[in-house]
């Protein structure tokens, strides 16, 4: 008997010394004193945009839990694919990027010769926060919701709206809502959406998906309009805006999201780490409070959460590029 008990905790402590020895060499590949410099997190947008937004709210926290300076570093342009291809292609293992739905989902189908590919150049890290889109429209455009989008089907392509960019889900998702309700607005892209803001303002534009945190501000100035929201129902966000499906666009539910990615490169165990952190991080009271200031609901997915979600958005969002025959050149 004693000899049995003998044989079973040698064999336990050597299991145990195998697993300490796996989890260590796993572990090896990174510097126990990782980060040894400061962390950038590139946005695809300018300053002031949804996505800046929430990567500076982002930066303060991670900033306190990593010991080092989280630096905010904005490549606007080609909606956010040029931030993102430059995270696909760092190598210092101290890059990571916040993105939107397009530059984790659809860039590549948009337009093959984007420079990197979703799927086997960047690593999911964690979905940050969701919302849904308000369908918005300078204020000097009366009448009821129903009424704007009857004016919109007569305007025909003398109306315009614009988006952020080529192939952000506010590009297509106005696509298919011009399909589903029979309107036929003029695409023009932006740098950003405090630049479409600006050019509804100016009277350039007629419509706009815009996110809720920037399209509230305008509306409670007066600025700009509310026509509907794009969820199944009212949003909590925008308690006031009725739903499309209210003003007779059934079945119209899109959603925006922002989203950490890294480098396919950046080992493993750095990776997991960020996606930990980053994921307590948004989940956090404080954090849920100023972002949905922001207008979003806070997510906070692990890595393999927002692998499914980028997923499922390529295949929903590429639905909608095939049928509408979108191409970015």
């Amino acid at each position: 008997m004693t000899t049995d008990v003998s044989r079973r905790a040698a064999l336990c402590a050597a299991l145990s010394a195998t697993s300490s020895w796996s989890w260590a060499a796993a572990a090896g590949a990174v510097s126990p004193t990782w980060p040894t410099q400061p962390l950038k997190i590139m946005v695809g947008f300018p300053g002031g945009s949804s996505p800046d937004l929430v990567a500076r709210a982002l930066a303060e926290p991670l900033s306190r839990a990593l010991g080092q300076p989280v630096v905010i570093d904005n490549r606007a342009g080609a909606a956010g694919n040029i931030a993102a291809q430059a995270v696909a292609q760092a190598t210092d293992q101290h890059t990571i990027g916040l993105m939107i739905n397009g530059n984790l989902t659809i860039a590549k189908l948009l337009n093959p010769k984007t420079g990197y590919n979703p799927v086997t150049d960047l690593k999911p890290i964690s979905l940050i926060a969701t919302a849904p889109l308000v369908l918005a429209a300078p204020i000097s455009q009366k009448g009821t919701p129903q009424e704007v989008l009857q004016a919109a089907r007569l305007a025909g392509n003398r109306w315009n709206y614009g988006s952020p960019g080529m192939g952000t889900v506010s590009h297509i998702g106005m696509e298919l809502l011009k399909a589903r309700a029979r309107i036929d607005p003029v695409h023009i892209p932006y740098p950003g959406n405090p630049q479409v803001i600006t050019a509804m303002l100016s009277g350039d534009l007629q419509l706009a998906l815009l996110p809720p945190g920037l399209a509230a501000a305008q509306i409670r100035a007066g600025k700009l309009r509310a026509i509907g929201i794009t969820s199944a129902g009212r949003s909590t966000l925008v308690p006031d805006v009725p739903s499309l499906a209210e003003i007779g666009v059934p079945n119209f539910e899109l959603e925006i999201w922002d989203a950490v990615a890294a480098p396919a490169s950046m080992p493993q165990p750095i990776a997991a780490r960020l996606s930990m952190l980053i994921g307590e991080i948004v989940r956090t009271p404080d954090m849920r409070a100023k972002l949905f200031q922001q207008g979003w609901q806070v997510v906070g997915s692990t890595a393999e959460g927002l692998a499914l979600r980028m997923k499922n958005d390529t295949a929903t969002l590429g639905g909608v590029i095939t049928a509408r025959g979108i191409k970015v050149e």
